[in-house]
């Protein structure tokens, strides 16, 4: 892909001419341009909600993420979600994340599959703990989340609806009964100030985060692993691992689409205006003309601009917490098992976008 230039010529998934940015230096002008709109309605050559498989009456639930907002809305929405999502809540959660690594950890067989057993539910207990959904609950959303990404539109649209139902519902049960969670922060900013976040703004969110801050981590924490086993690796410092890990095969491969609002030179091209634009971090993490050595998985590297969170103003509100989930998770994962090694073949999603089903391993 990026052996055609930095930027050139594309298709999304309903077959609509796009434009592919892969060059790290062109990806970041987009990330952070104001000429590049990150807001779907200020374009109408796509129709984003229908290539997902979205139907129309909760659509602008799951479209209308923070990541598709251009200031001043984006600016309004990100401060308030800040108010909550702080680093001081991320600080005090680094307890209980490892207590939950360790539990998750003990009395396991002698093989077991990583993604299963450790990889997928670390992540979605501390979420889960950190929005105040109910334990009992998570099997029945997990679902939901995993028929958004089916092949079959009736269970996308089944998924679609039972997430927005659950959220409003639970919604509706913080705000008859409050607790010190984020849903329950992010009801009292509502209440207290609803000109400035309405209903569906606080379901949108609540929504996204809750998807966003359990699928990209479960990817990072075991494609991490993943290369951790089948590589022959200085483990050295987890801190400076995880920020390789990111570039070399972060989960995030591609950007929200972004549109230009006007025409704009890029990469010696020149995009029309009312484009869509299609940053793919997956190629501008292995820039030549940014890292050393690219293709190479350097866990020392130590001039490491990587996109794996994003950049500008759509920067990943959750990156602190990711890397304080993943950086746990495998320091306490070796620290238990240093001898653990594949049990077999990993298992990967068919389609374009690359994450792992299955890890086999044994202790």
């Amino acid at each position: 892909m990026a052996g055609h230039g930095p930027v050139s010529p594309g298709t999304y998934l309903d077959g609509t001419p796009i434009w592919l940015v892969t060059g790290h230096p062109e990806a970041v002008t987009v990330l952070t341009d104001p000429r590049f709109s990150s807001d779907v309605t200020k374009q109408g050559k796509i129709d984003v909600a229908a290539a997902a498989g979205l139907p129309e009456d909760v659509a602008p639930y799951l479209m209308h993420t923070l990541g598709a907002y251009d200031p001043p809305d984006h600016t309004r929405l990100r401060r308030l979600v800040s108010r909550e999502f702080t680093a001081r809540r991320v600080e005090r959660l680094r307890p209980r994340i490892q207590q939950i690594a360790g539990e998750l950890l003990t009395g396991l067989p002698q093989e077991f599959d990583l993604i299963e057993r450790y990889a997928y539910p670390l992540p979605i207990q501390v979420i889960c703990e950190l929005l105040g959904v109910p334990g009992a609950d998570r099997d029945t959303w997990r679902a939901w989340a995993a028929d958004l990404g089916a092949p079959d539109p009736a269970r996308i649209a089944a998924g679609a609806r039972g997430l927005v139902g659950y959220v409003r519902d639970l919604v509706a049960a913080k705000r008859r009964a409050p607790a010190d969670d984020l849903l329950s922060g992010l009801v009292r900013v509502r209440d207290e100030d609803g000109d400035r976040l309405g209903d569906e703004e606080l379901i949108a969110l609540s929504i996204s985060i809750l998807l966003a801050g359990h699928e990209t981590t479960v990817g990072l924490i075991s494609q991490s692993a993943w290369l951790l086993l089948t590589h022959p690796l200085d483990r050295g410092d987890v801190a400076t691992a995880v920020e390789e890990f990111l570039r070399y095969s972060g989960p995030a491969e591609l950007a929200v689409l972004r549109y230009t609002l006007e025409p704009v030179e890029l990469g010696d091209v020149t995009i029309p205006a009312g484009e869509a634009v299609q940053v793919v971090y997956a190629a501008a993490n292995r820039d030549p003309r940014r890292f050393d050595r690219p293709g190479e998985l350097d866990l020392h590297r130590l001039d490491n601009a990587h996109l794996g969170f994003g950049h500008g103003i759509h920067y990943c509100l959750g990156a602190a917490l990711a890397r304080a989930e993943t950086r746990i998770a495998l320091t306490t994962l070796f620290d238990r098992f240093p001898a653990l090694t594949l049990a077999g073949e990993a298992g990967w999603q068919p389609g374009f976008k690359r994450a792992l089903t299955g890890l086999p391993v044994r202790t």
